[in-house]
């Protein structure tokens, strides 16, 4: 007979009722799953694992508070033949405790919160349980603690057994403190409510209170209530304590050794049935009453179909009358849009307008019969209210867009016959499935559309999806490491071992395998073993909840009627307690709401436009532009949607795209693996090599793609035309090859090659085309997606084409945040002879703004600058022009527009306008704060002149104290530390003819050698950022990032360079290095072999200073400039007065003079000009 535990549990449960009288059955009922976050250490599967090794016929799951894992157990147990028992353990408050009525006198005093463990009997005891946990998070006001009181539990006791949740619960808690009568009304409170559902609760963990056990048991048995025996299980077995208990630190922000936090005991493990017996033997009905709770329940959560609200009001509550009204509507919108759609876009050459109604029809029918008319109606209804509130949609993503009925609904803008788009990629007839629009909205506007989803349905049936945050590998070495009080460097230094792959993250154990070095470590420190063995042990459970990003579930009833409701404090949204997965499952339909910033980019460079008198519909563009295509073969794509990067810069110039399907196709191929396959494409596309045939029949499906196999849609379309597929079983073909089931492909190929073979194919080339098919729709895209993205991408190449300055100021105050981006689109901006205006509070506003061939820089741009201040700035500027620094301060709030704001203003360059020096505007930073104080109080108290101005201040002239100038170098540090990058002029910009005698080349010029050949170089840089890190021999490296005229880069360096040159690359410095360079696919990548400081090689290449002066009054300050001996000869030039002429009068010694020399002479009063020969 076979080891297997029998699947069903009523035949088990008998199997083990006729076992020695020693064992009595036992069904654990208050465990706690990893969804008890950062509390539970047992995933659900392990969980049932315990259940189906112990053969136990059922156990339950009563999670902290919350239902996350309800669904996900019960259709987990369920497939292992186990009875799932669904309950949580629920805190509660005794409204009627100590005279406090409800729930305002509770929060008031800070209510005593005791839990209770809640388990669902039947179905109606479901939605209780669902309902009171929703309750606990959606009616509980933000800050307070989550929980239900008595009066909620009242009205929904129903269905629900209650066990009283033993010594923490609130009858043991009372006992423990002497308040036997507290305890006993508590208890009468209870059995009211629930009746013969109320089990009195007991449990055995190590050194538990044998008083306050009988004390307990007293109460049951006065008042006839059933003991039942539980082990509040958090973790798998007892040699987990202690990785559990360094979790239960983590969850508190404690560490291990602290005695002031909650310990809990080895015992709360999950334990067998027999430790259970044998530990409960002399009060053996509280281990039967455990069987008689599962008994009981006859009810766990399953799957539903999908669940919509209905869109058509009908006046029936026929589900079918109701579905045939969606039906009609649907066809009615659909061939209503269709229409405009001809009149709006017209047809696609060698198509008629019936070829459209039929595909419509088709699809249509489809539909309908599928029971989705309402999900198309829901989606094109919240589309179209944000098209007419002017809310950029995007024309389409994902293979939606292969749907005419979505294009004639507008839900898309891409004509799928235009673009040969398949509806069967979208809907599959032969596989039902609910369709999934994703929609994208301007980011900034797409909140509107979910409000109006909300007002339209019901706050209370839409809601956010939850998420759960694992602790990964990194996260739980440093979790485990704080706890255990280990010193950060050792904690950093492990976590660094683990390699960072955000895409398929690495487990810890692979980790520790792949890297010596943890060996070593541990090792060296015993206290590292510990770390591991503890974080391996907590490695993937679940840290914390948040919500999915665009996610939206909407409901045809309160949400809370389905499934269990969460509220996460950063949003006023219920959330579901079911992940997206098991929202699905449980009946919810999902709607992605996702936010492109492109597309807000597109709406505010049109609005710009609009401005000069032109109106721009972007979905009218003519998509065979010339000029379009000429920038994108010239590979000018600074913020060109989805071609920016250097690869891709790279391709669009070797493909030169002439039209739409060149974008669409280079969209689809540039990804790993089809990559390889673009030289091929550009070398047909421009004649260099021959088409080559995969077969005459199907040759014409491959020829907008010069002959190579691009997309999904191209093998659905051969396996149609070859074989004799349906467009719904090539679908399923296309699935099956990308799932690589070795028995499905066998039952596919004898399909395909025998449908092939019917039409006149051989059978050896079937065979061969079958495999190449399997190749390409392995990595085949979606060409629904690539066409809509590629429309998106060809716009902003339009807009940046024929309207440059509003395209980059959109893009630069969408991407204002990223200072790196920014340098990139100002650099674009001098590239295309487009001035960018630095900062002034005069004429600068929140935004980049835009005038005459110039782009204003913005204020809200400048580093610590923010919002609030630079409206506030811009409001008082409306009202009048700032006339004067003592003006702007006398007008603006300082308790706005603070010290540090003042600071970054300065820095940045934003004062320039009022004509001080920005270093004795820094040094008096805070007269003009004081100056801003005064006229503000003032103001408030009233004392205003007849002019409007405070006329304590409006005489008043601002006193800068003395302060030395600063030198051009230090003044565009501080600019760069404020605007991220030189934007007034760069420092190496005084050493240009000093970098030409050293023939340095600048970043621009060198990267574009590298990639015609060249491996080394020279370039000057000013050292922007400079980081250490340790590699994985241990040995340090830098990463420096320089900056010169014409960009900026990064370079590395390794230990010996390092510590050589390490002083000479601090942060403003400006250097020469000499770099070894490789061309790499993510771009250049620079090796540091030398560095010199830049000042010192200039002092040697300038041989002359002159200075020009009109008397001698600043020689003496000039003298004191020139302190250092060195080869350059120094001379005064006099200018006399009426142009005389002028006399010049060269010094004997020699001095060394540079620059930045020049530069400091230059800032001395009284000096015309300085001249460096």
């Amino acid at each position: 007979m076979s080891d297997r535990p029998i699947r069903d549990p009523i035949r088990r449960a008998a199997s083990v009722a006729v076992a020695p009288p020693a064992l009595r059955p036992f069904i654990h009922l208050r465990v706690h799953s990893a969804y008890s976050l950062l509390e539970g250490a047992l995933p659900v599967g392990k969980i049932i694992g315990h259940a189906m090794k112990d053969n136990a016929p059922a156990i339950a799951v009563t999670d902290t508070n919350n239902l996350f894992g309800a669904l996900e157990f019960a259709q987990k147990a369920t497939k292992e033949g186990l009875q799932p028992i669904i309950g949580c353990q629920i805190d509660v408050h005794f409204s009627g405790d100590q005279g406090q009525q409800g729930r305002v006198g509770q929060r008031r005093h800070g209510a005593e919160l005791r839990p209770l463990v809640l388990i669902a009997a039947t179905e109606t005891g479901y939605a209780n349980l669902v309902d009171l946990v929703s309750a606990a998070y959606l009616d509980t006001p933000p800050g307070e603690p989550v929980h239900v009181t008595t009066d909620d539990l009242r009205a929904r006791a129903e269905g629900i057994i209650c066990l009283t949740g033993g010594p923490r619960g609130p009858i043991g808690t009372a006992l423990k403190s002497d308040h036997a009568e507290l305890a006993e009304n508590r208890l009468l409170t209870l059995k009211e409510m629930f009746g013969d559902r109320l089990y009195v609760e007991i449990e055995r963990l190590a050194g538990y209170d044998r008083r306050l056990e009988a004390a307990t048991v007293d109460l049951a048995y006065r008042h006839e209530l059933p003991l039942v025996a539980t082990n509040e299980a958090f973790f798998p077995a007892r040699d987990s304590f202690e990785a559990h208990d360094a979790l239960i630190a983590i969850a508190e922000g404690s560490v291990v050794a602290s005695d002031d936090r909650r310990r809990l005991t080895p015992d709360n493990y999950l334990k067998s049935q027999s430790e259970m017996s044998a530990l409960f033997a002399d009060l053996p009905e509280a281990i039967d009453n455990t069987v008689e709770s599962a008994m009981r329940c006859s009810y766990y959560p399953q799957k539903r179909k999908p669940i919509l609200p209905r869109f058509t009001k009908v006046g029936t509550a026929d589900p079918v009358e109701a579905e045939k009204a969606e039906a009609e509507e649907l066809r009615r919108f659909a061939h209503e849009g269709l229409e405009m759609r001809f009149r709006t876009q017209g047809l696609t050459p060698g198509f008629s307008e019936d070829d459209y109604r039929k595909r419509l029809d088709y699809e249509l029918g489809v539909i309908e019969r599928m029971k989705f008319p309402g999900y198309f109606l829901i989606v094109s209804d919240f589309i179209k209210w944000a098209k007419a509130h002017d809310i950029p949609v995007g024309p389409g993503r994902g293979s939606g867009a292969g749907s005419l009925v979505a294009y004639a609904l507008t839900i898309t803008d891409i004509d799928p016959l235009r673009f040969s788009l398949l509806f069967e990629r979208f809907l599959n007839p032969d596989r039902v499935s609910m369709p999934d629009f994703d929609i994208d909205f301007c980011q900034d506007r797409r909140e509107e559309v979910i409000r109006y989803v909300q007002s339209k349905y019901g706050r209370d049936q839409v809601g956010q999806i939850i998420t759960f945050g694992t602790l990964q590998a990194r996260a739980v070495l440093r979790d485990v490491g704080r706890v255990l009080q280990m010193p950060y460097g050792q904690v950093d230094r492990l976590c660094k071992m683990v390699p960072v792959n955000p895409a398929n993250p690495v487990k810890l154990a692979d980790a520790i395998a792949n890297e010596p070095r943890f060996a070593e470590e541990a090792e060296k420190e015993p206290i590292v073993n510990t770390l591991l063995d503890m974080a391996q042990r907590l490695e993937g459970l679940y840290r914390h909840a948040s919500t999915h990003a665009a996610g939206i579930v909407i409901g045809d009833r309160p949400l809370r009627q389905l499934v269990p409701m969460y509220r996460d404090p950063r949003s006023d949204m219920p959330v579901t307690q079911f992940n997206m997965k098991m929202v699905e499952e449980a009946g919810l339909v999902k709607f992605d709401f996702l936010g492109l910033k492109t597309l807000t980019v597109l709406e505010t460079a049109v609005k710009l436009i609009r401005r000069r008198g032109i109106e721009i519909d972007l979905s009218k563009l003519p998509l065979d532009d010339e000029k379009t295509y000429a920038m994108l073969s010239r590979g000018e794509v600074v913020g060109v949607f989805q071609v920016e990067s250097a690869g891709m810069r790279k391709a669009l110039i070797g493909m030169k795209p002439d039209r739409i399907e060149d974008i669409i196709a280079l969209v689809a191929l540039y990804r790993p693996g089809p990559m390889e396959n673009i030289p091929t494409y550009n070398a047909r596309k421009h004649k260099e090599e021959e088409i080559a045939s995969i077969h005459p029949k199907i040759d014409h499906l491959v020829v907008e793609t010069q002959g190579v196999i691009v997309y999904q849609e191209q093998v659905m379309q051969i396996a149609q035309e070859l074989s004799g597929y349906s467009l719904g079983e090539a679908d399923l073909l296309r699935r099956a090859m990308g799932k690589k089931i070795r028995a499905e492909m066998d039952k596919q190929r004898e399909r395909f090659v025998t449908g092939a073979v019917e039409r006149g194919v051989g059978k050896p080339q079937a065979d061969f085309i079958f495999d190449l098919l399997a190749k390409f729709a392995d990595y085949g895209f979606n060409k629904s997606h690539a066409a809509a993205y590629a429309v998106v991408s060809y716009q902003t190449a339009y807009l940046k084409a024929h309207y440059p300055v509003e395209f980059l100021a959109a893009s630069m105050t969408l991407d204002m945040s990223n200072t790196d981006k920014l340098a990139d689109f100002r650099q674009d901006a001098i590239r295309l002879d487009i001035e960018v205006v630095p900062p002034s509070v005069r004429t600068s506003f929140r935004d980049f703004e835009v005038g005459e061939n110039r782009i204003f820089y913005a204020l809200a741009a400048i580093k610590g600058v923010g919002d609030a201040a630079v409206e506030h700035i811009v409001e008082k500027r409306r009202e009048k022009q700032f006339e004067s620094l003592e003006d702007f301060c006398e007008r603006i709030d300082p308790k706005i527009v603070g010290k540090r704001v003042f600071e970054s203003l300065i820095m940045a360059g934003a004062f320039d306008c009022f004509g001080h020096d920005r270093a004795s505007m820094m040094a008096g930073v805070e007269r003009m704060m004081g100056m801003a104080s005064r006229a503000n109080e003032n103001a408030a108290m009233g004392i205003i002149d007849m002019f409007g101005a405070s006329s304590a201040a409006r005489s008043e002239r601002i006193q800068f104290p003395a302060c030395d100038p600063w030198l051009p170098a230090d003044r565009l540090h501080r600019e760069f530390q404020a605007v991220g990058f030189y934007l007034s002029a760069h420092p190496l910009d005084e050493y240009k003819a000093v970098l030409q005698k050293m023939r340095v080349q600048n970043w621009a010029d060198f990267s574009a050698a590298v990639k015609r050949g060249a491996t080394a170089g020279r370039l000057a840089g000013t050292v922007a950022s400079k980081q250490e890190r340790k590699t994985r021999t241990g040995n340090k490296m830098g990463v420096v990032n320089f900056s010169d005229n014409s960009g900026q880069y990064e370079a590395v360096m390794f230990s010996e360079t390092l510590a050589q040159y390490r002083d000479l690359l601090e942060p403003g410095k400006s250097v020469v290095i000499i770099v070894k360079a490789e061309d790499r696919p993510e771009g250049v990548n620079l090796r540091i072999e030398g560095v010199q400081s830049l000042e010192d090689e200039a002092s040697r290449v300038q041989k002359a200073l002159r200075i020009f002066v009109r008397d001698p009054k600043p020689v003496s300050m000039l003298a004191s400039q020139l302190n250092v001996k060195g080869e350059g000869q120094v001379s005064f030039v006099v200018i006399k007065d009426g142009a005389q002429g002028e006399v010049e009068i060269a010094l004997p010694d020699r001095y060394r003079i540079s620059p930045q020399v020049a530069s400091a002479m230059r800032a001395v009063p009284g000096v015309v000009e300085v001249e460096l020969v």
